[in-house]
């Protein structure tokens, strides 16, 4: 007998609540795992069709670093879609004034770009500061393996 693929019911699955210290990580490293636990790839019954991933709250948003020149040399663009209403942002100004907007965006780029890229931006939680208001649902804490830059061999 061939072995049968499972089909799990999205209503029924348990959803955790993580929390992640963006103090010191890398911005795209630390997108890519928070992206990784929305979509739910840790778990074994995950399948691309479903949304069972977890909810993630990262705190300390102020504090992530990027890499090299992006500070200044990589932008955010805004278009309201009128003539000349084109905005661009530099990262150093976002960490400066919106550092929740800085992880949600690389956050968001790494989601599947389709219908269930919304629901999984829903269960992100992005706070300024080491407090956040979901002590209630008892987080627990995520840590990240891959969040440290290789050293230049010399």
């Amino acid at each position: 007998m061939a072995n049968k693929t499972t089909w799990i019911d999205p209503k029924t699955v348990e959803r955790r609540w993580w929390v992640v210290d963006a103090e010191g990580k890398i911005l795209g490293r630390l997108a890519s795992e928070i992206a990784r636990i929305l979509m739910g790839k840790h778990k074994p019954q995950w399948q691309p069709n479903l949304d069972i991933g977890d909810f993630v709250i990262v705190v300390n948003a102020e504090k992530v670093k990027l890499t090299g020149k992006k500070l200044d040399q990589k932008f955010h663009y805004r278009h309201s879609g009128r003539l000349g209403n084109l905005k661009a942002y530099s990262y150093r100004w976002m960490l400066e004034n919106r550092p929740e907007r800085v992880i949600e965006l690389a956050v968001s780029k790494m989601l599947p770009k389709n219908r269930l890229r919304a629901r999984m931006l829903k269960r992100l939680r992005v706070y300024c500061g080491p407090n956040h208001p979901h002590q209630a649902q008892k987080p627990q804490p995520l840590s990240l393996t891959n969040t440290r830059v290789p050293v230049p061999a010399q």
